[in-house]
């Protein structure tokens, strides 16, 4: 039996990306790919699937991981901006790698812990990140921050952009973690700045990630600034690239997701982070799915979220906030919002479905991805590329625990005389 080998769950309850149900003996192959097991495969190993139900894993498409040193963080209460100004940068300007180290060595951990395979993030010193990510076997698209103020790990944009383009010249298709471009805002970059970093993604043929249309004020100031709004303004100075990835895009007009729509961007839907600062607007899935614009979830930092990097929670957030905001209790069902959760995972995460919040299972045995969803359970396996990051409940990867205890004593560090 070699490591290629596909590995057997027995009599477990499988649900592919189509969201179709299979039940009994089944292969999961390193490529991603499933099929039904005949029971006579060579396999590389065979688990007990009784109490386990296989789904898709997760994706976390805007973190900034690192901000687990934030986490639960001190300054609930502030609205944006003086969150940003008086609690976030001042604290993040003492950032070093250690700590960016420490802090994305606590998400990785969090993240295999609740089925989560792939984090699109942006943070300082993003060859750190990338390397917590590699070795505890995630998938990652780590941004490169880059911005006119509040750049801690570089002296301007500009060599924010040099360390990038090195960056993205070296890596290579097959890696599980890839780099991009993370244009902080409209509000903190400059428009030199922005068409440089969109030149980068296309010499590059990389991403982009930029927050967009968050809060009110950020679009009052840009119209006020510019006469046009941010979307209207990245798109007036040929910002936008294919697969640019827009997070928040909450306060946005039909024109300009219509704009998104052209430009193939990824809009991400964060509700846990625009409700704690009170933003004022989640972003409206009906007008984005109207228009045909790909959509995301994203937790954001565990600091603006306050809740952690928990996309299943994420997912079920959202579920509730897009039908009350728009007064229709039909609009994304549960089995809606894990599709999103998941969208585009090649990998697999297992949950226990002997959880007490997984019960009752139905008469038809049909509510799993409802009970999942709603209400949460015990990722017991995470399966990355066809290597077990998690097994029977334990991280394989990482010490879990010690990251967490890690965590604990840099933010001792990191926060002295702050609190």
């Amino acid at each position: 039996m070699g490591e290629g080998e596909p590995v057997r769950y027995r009599n477990a309850v499988l649900y592919d990306e189509t969201g179709k149900k299979y039940v009994g003996d089944v292969l999961l192959h390193q490529d991603g790919s499933w099929n039904p097991s005949r029971g006579d495969e060579d396999v590389r190993s065979e688990l007990d699937g009784s109490n386990r139900l296989i789904t898709r894993s997760l994706q976390n498409w805007h973190t900034h991981l690192a901000m687990q040193l934030n986490a639960r963080d001190f300054s609930d209460g502030f609205p944006l901006h003086r969150w940003l100004n008086e609690a976030i940068f001042p604290t993040e300007a003492r950032i070093t790698p250690e700590f960016v180290k420490i802090g994305a060595q606590a998400a990785a951990a969090e993240m295999i812990k609740t089925g989560t395979s792939f984090a699109a993030d942006m943070y300082f010193y993003p060859a750190i990140t990338g390397e917590v990510l590699s070795t505890a076997g995630l998938r990652g698209l780590v941004g490169g921050p880059v911005s006119d103020a509040a750049l801690p790990s570089h002296e301007s944009a500009e060599s924010a952009l040099a360390e990038l383009d090195m960056m993205l010249k070296d890596q290579k298709p097959t890696d599980k973690v890839h780099y991009a471009i993370a244009t902080h805002s409209v509000y903190l970059c400059g428009e030199d700045t922005l068409r440089r970093a969109s030149e980068l993604a296309d010499k590059r043929k990389a991403r982009l990630h930029i927050h967009v249309s968050e809060t009110r004020k950020e679009i009052a100031d840009c119209h006020a600034a510019t006469g046009m709004y941010p979307v209207e303004y990245l798109d007036s100075i040929d910002f936008f690239k294919p697969g640019t990835i827009c997070a928040h895009a909450s306060w946005v007009k039909k024109n300009e997701i219509r704009t998104l729509a052209r430009h193939k961007a990824t809009a991400v839907h964060c509700p846990s982070s625009n409700m704690k600062l009170a933003c004022g607007g989640t972003l409206s899935l009906p007008a984005f799915n109207d228009a045909g614009v790909d959509v995301r979830l994203g937790t954001d930092g565990a600091a603006s979220s306050g809740s952690g990097l928990n996309l299943l929670a994420e997912a079920r957030l959202a579920a509730l906030v897009q039908r009350h905001d728009h007064w229709d209790s039909t609009l994304m069902t549960a089995n809606d919002a894990f599709a999103m959760a998941t969208k585009g995972s090649t990998d697999w995460a297992v949950w226990d479905i002997d959880d007490i919040r997984m019960r009752p299972l139905g008469r038809s045995n049909n509510r799993h991805i409802t009970n999942l969803l709603f209400n949460g359970a015990t990722c017991l396996d995470l399966w990355v590329g066809g290597e077990a990051l998690r097994l029977d409940g334990v991280t394989k990867t990482l010490n879990e625990r010690q990251s967490w205890l890690d965590l604990d004593e840099a933010v001792q560090t990191y926060y002295d005389g702050v609190e």
